[in-house]
C-alpha cells in the first residue's frame, strides 16, 4: 500500500489491503481505521464490501442472540461473525489462534445473558458434536483395509486409491445386500428346519394346474465321476442344484410360527425390491457427492492451466518413483489441453466440405462399431442357444473337456467379445478426429455398453428360450418345461457360471500373463521385442469396468440365487488382495492418470448404468414371464408380482382403499406434476447458483485487477519519493 495510504492508519495500527474475502475475515483493530484514501474508495471490491457492511449494520438481530453492552462500537465484520457462533463451530473459520481465543472470549461472555434453558441447549450441542468427532474417529480405525488402501495413496496417488476405495464399496454393497437376503428369506427356513424354534413349514398344493408342470427332475448328483463333481462345482448343476444357492430350493409358501405365519413368497418378493432399492440410494448418495465437485471443478481453459500448473500435485504421493509419475502425467494433461485447443481452433478454421468429410467419417465408423457391436451380441445369442439346447445330454456320454465348454460357452463367448471390442474400439476412434479428453470418454462409454449390454442379450435370449412355446406342453404351463421345468434356478446357474468364470479369467490373467510380463520385461529388457510390449499398465477404467460388470451379474442373479451376494463378496475380497500383489509387483501405474474426485464420479456413474440394465430383466422375470409350477416359492402366482395385490387383498377395507388410492391414476397425476414442480424449483436454484458462482468469479478477477492498481499506485508513490 502506499504511504499515503499508511499515514491515514492510526499509530501502531498494521496496514492491511482494503479487500477482504468473508472467508478470511479477520479481527484485528483494522476494523476501528478510518476511512481509504480517496483513490480506494473508487474500487469496484471496496464499493461491494461497503454495501456488504450496510447490509450487516441494517439487519436486525435474530432473536435470542445477546451481546455484552460493551460491544456496541464492534466492528460489523465482527458482529457477522459473532452472530453465527452458534450455528458453526469456531475452528471452521480462516482465523489465526489469537483471533479465534477471542472469539471463544465472546463466545463464554454470552453464554452469561443467555437463559438456563438457553445454556443447557448449547452445552449439550457442544457435547454431542464432540461425541460425534470421536465416534468418528474411533469409526476410521474400524475402516476394511484403511492401512492398506493408505499405504497404496502414498505410493501410487490418489486415483488408484479411489479405485480400491470403489472396491471395498462394492464389498460392504454386497455384504449388505447378503445380509438383508439372509434375514428376510434364509433365516425363518435354517430356524424352522433345524427346530431352533417351535415352527413349522406351510405348503398349499397347487390348484387348477397340470401334473405336468410339477415335475421336476433334479440332474445327477455327480458322485460317479471325479470330474462330474467338478463340474458341478463350477456350473451350479448336480449336488449344488437343490441347495439353497438356488431358487429352487425354496419350494415353501410360509413358515407358522407360534403366534403368525411368516409369508415366504413375500418376503422373497421383498428381498428383492429392498436391495435394488438400497443400492440405487447408496450409489445417488455417493454420485451427488462427487458431482458436487466436478461441478465446482468446471472451470475455464485458463483456469484449468492455472489449477493443473499451481493446485495439480497429490501430496498424498511420497514414492520417488510415483512423483516422478505425476510430474509425467501433469505434463501429459497440459499436452491434452493444448492439443484440445489446437483441436478446437482447427474445427473454428473447417470449410464446410471438411466438416461434410469429417462427419461422412464418422457416420461409416460408428456403422462399423455398430455393426461389432451386433456381431458380438448375434455370436453371444448363438452361442447361448447352442449352450441351451445341447446342456441336457448325459455326463457320461461325453469327455470332460466337451462337457464344461458346453456349459461356458455362453461365458467364453462373451469373455472374448469384452477382450476384443476393446482393442478395436481404440484403434476406430483415432480415425474420427476427437480431441484427447472425448476420446478417453467415448471409448469408455462404448466398452461400458458393451460389458453390459452382453448380460441383457444372455439373459433376453434365456427369455426367449424359456417363453417360445411350440406344443401343447408349453401352451398350458406358460413356458417351455420340457427344457426348463425351473427356469429360475438354470437362469441362476447362467450368472453363478458367469460369476465364477469372471473370478477364474482375473486370476488366470494375472498369474499367467502378468508375472510371466514382469519376468521378461525384468531379465530380458535388452530384447527389442520385449521393449516394445513393456510392463503391464494398472488402466483405472478396465478394472473398473471389471467389477461393475461382475456387480451387475450380481444385481441380476440374486433373485434367482440368492447366495449370489456372498459369493460376490467372497469374490471381491480376493480381487482386492489380487490387484494390490499385481499392482505392487507386476504392474505399473498408467501416465494417464484420474483425479479422485472425477475417478469416484466416473465409478459410481458407471456403477449406476449397471443397476439401471440390471433393473430391465428383473422387471421382466418377475411381472411378466410365467413363474415355475414345479419349484420355488411362487408356485401358487402366474407371476412373482402378483403375490403383491394377493397381500393388498388381505388389508381391511380402509387400508386397501388407501392402497387403491395411491396407485390410481386420479394420486399418480398430481404426484407427477408436485415431482415436476420441485424439479423446476431446484434447476431454478442450481442457475441461482452457477448465477452466483460467476459472480464470485468476477469478484476474483476485481480483486486480480485491484492488486494491480494497487502495486502501480505503490510504484508510483515510492517514484515520487525518490524524486
Amino acid at each position: 500500500m502506499s504511504e499515503s495510504g499508511a499515514s491515514a492508519l492510526p499509530p501502531g495500527r498494521p496496514s492491511r489491503q482494503p479487500f477482504i474475502h468473508p472467508e478470511n475475515l479477520s479481527l484485528d483493530s483494522s476494523c476501528f481505521s478510518s476511512p481509504p484514501v480517496n483513490f480506494l474508495q473508487e474500487l469496484p471490491s471496496y464499493r461491494s464490501i461497503a454495501r456488504k457492511r450496510t447490509n450487516i449494520l441494517s439487519r436486525d438481530k435474530p432473536s435470542g442472540t445477546l451481546l455484552k453492552p460493551t460491544d456496541s462500537y464492534t466492528c460489523p465484520l465482527e458482529e457477522g461473525i459473532t452472530e453465527n457462533l452458534d450455528s458453526q463451530s469456531i475452528r471452521k473459520y480462516a482465523l489465526n489462534i489469537s483471533e479465534k481465543r477471542r472469539l471463544r472470549e465472546i463466545q463464554e461472555t454470552q453464554m452469561k445473558y443467555l437463559s438456563e434453558w438457553d445454556q443447557w441447549k448449547r452445552y449439550s450441542s457442544k457435547s454431542w458434536k464432540r461425541f460425534l468427532e470421536k465416534a468418528r474417529e474411533m469409526t476410521t480405525h474400524l475402516e476394511l483395509w484403511r492401512e492398506d488402501i493408505r499405504s497404496i495413496e502414498g505410493r501410487f496417488g490418489t486415483g488408484i486409491q479411489s479405485y480400491f476405495s470403489f472396491l471395498r464399496f462394492l464389498v460392504l454393497l454386497n455384504l449388505v445386500i447378503f445380509l438383508i437376503i439372509f434375514m428376510l428369506v434364509l433365516l425363518p427356513i435354517l430356524l424352522t428346519k433345524y427346530k431352533i424354534t417351535n415352527s413349522s413349514f406351510v405348503l398349499i398344493p397347487s390348484k387348477d394346474v397340470d401334473i405336468q408342470c410339477k415335475v421336476y427332475p433334479i440332474s445327477s448328483s455327480g458322485l460317479i465321476y471325479f470330474y462330474s463333481y467338478i463340474i458341478d462345482l463350477l456350473s451350479g448343476t448336480g449336488f449344488l442344484e437343490d441347495t439353497c444357492l438356488f431358487y429352487g430350493h425354496y419350494t415353501i409358501d410360509g413358515v407358522k410360527f407360534q403366534n403368525f405365519t411368516y409369508d415366504l413368497p413375500l418376503a422373497y418378493l421383498l428381498s428383492t425390491v429392498a436391495y435394488v432399492a438400497l443400492s440405487l440410494l447408496w450409489i445417488v448418495k455417493r454420485s451427488v457427492e462427487g458431482f458436487k465437485v466436478n461441478l465446482i471443478q468446471s472451470e475455464e481453459h485458463f483456469q484449468s492451466y492455472c489449477n493443473k500448473i499451481f493446485a495439480g500435485w497429490d501430496f498424498c504421493i511420497t514414492n520417488s518413483s510415483m512423483a516422478n509419475l505425476k510430474h509425467s502425467s501433469l505434463r501429459y494433461e497440459l499436452r491434452a489441453d493444448l492439443e484440445e485447443e489446437r483441436i478446437r481452433q482447427k474445427i473454428a478454421e473447417r470449410t464446410s466440405e471438411e466438416t461434410i468429410r469429417i462427419y461422412s467419417l464418422r457416420l461409416f465408423l460408428n456403422c462399423i462399431v455398430l455393426a461389432v457391436l451386433a456381431a458380438c451380441f448375434y455370436a453371444i445369442y448363438r452361442a447361448t442357444i447352442f449352450s441351451q439346447e445341447h446342456m441336457k445330454k448325459e455326463i457320461d456320454k461325453m469327455v470332460f473337456g466337451e462337457n464344461l465348454l458346453i456349459l461356458y460357452l455362453p461365458s467364453i463367448v462373451i469373455t472374448l467379445a469384452n477382450f476384443i471390442t476393446p482393442v478395436i474400439f481404440a484403434k476406430i476412434i483415432h480415425y474420427e478426429d476427437y480431441s484427447p479428453g472425448f476420446e478417453i470418454r467415448l471409448t469408455i462409454l462404448r466398452c461400458v455398453f458393451m460389458r453390459l449390454a452382453t448380460i441383457c442379450v444372455l439373459v433376453f435370449t434365456l427369455g426367449s428360450k424359456i417363453t417360445s412355446c411350440d406344443n401343447y406342453s408349453c401352451e398350458l404351463c406358460g413356458y417351455n418345461q420340457n427344457l426348463y421345468p425351473c427356469w429360475e434356478t438354470q437362469v441362476g446357474q447362467e450368472m453363478y457360471k458367469l460369476m465364477i468364470f469372471d473370478l477364474i479369467i482375473i486370476l488366470a490373467v494375472t498369474l499367467f500373463v502378468d508375472f510371466p510380463r514382469k519376468l521378461l520385461v525384468t531379465y530380458c529388457s535388452s530384447w527389442k521385442l520385449i521393449q516394445c510390449w513393456g510392463q503391464q499398465e494398472f488402466a483405472i477404467p478396465d478394472n473398473v469396468l471389471g467389477i461393475v460388470y461382475g456387480q451387475t451379474i450380481c444385481w441380476i442373479g440374486a433373485f434367482f440365487s440368492p447366495l449370489l451376494p456372498a459369493i460376490a463378496t467372497l469374490k471381491f475380497i480376493i480381487i482386492f488382495y489380487v490387484k494390490e500383489i499385481s499392482l505392487l509387483y507386476t504392474c505399473r501405474p498408467s501416465p494417464r492418470q484420474f483425479r479422485a474426485s472425477n475417478s469416484n464420479f466416473f465409478f459410481l456413474l458407471v456403477l449406476l448404468i449397471g443397476l439401471c440394465l440390471a433393473i430391465i430383466p428383473l422387471t421382466i422375470s418377475m411381472a411378466h414371464i410365467p413363474s415355475s409350477k414345479a419349484c420355488g416359492p411362487f408356485t401358487n402366482f402366474n407371476t412373482s408380482w402378483e403375490v403383491v395385490p394377493q397381500t393388498v387383498s388381505t388389508f381391511p377395507g380402509s387400508l386397501q382403499s388407501l392402497v387403491h388410492s395411491i396407485t390410481s391414476e386420479a394420486f399418480a397425476v398430481p404426484f407427477f406434476m408436485i415431482i415436476c414442480l420441485i424439479m423446476f424449483y431446484f434447476i431454478a436454484l442450481a442457475g441461482a447458483h452457477k448465477r452466483v458462482v460467476a459472480q464470485l468469479r468476477e469478484q476474483l478477477s476485481l480483486e486480480s485487477r485491484d492488486k494491480r492498481y494497487l502495486i502501480q499506485k505503490l510504484t508510483e508513490a515510492q517514484r515520487d519519493v525518490r524524486n
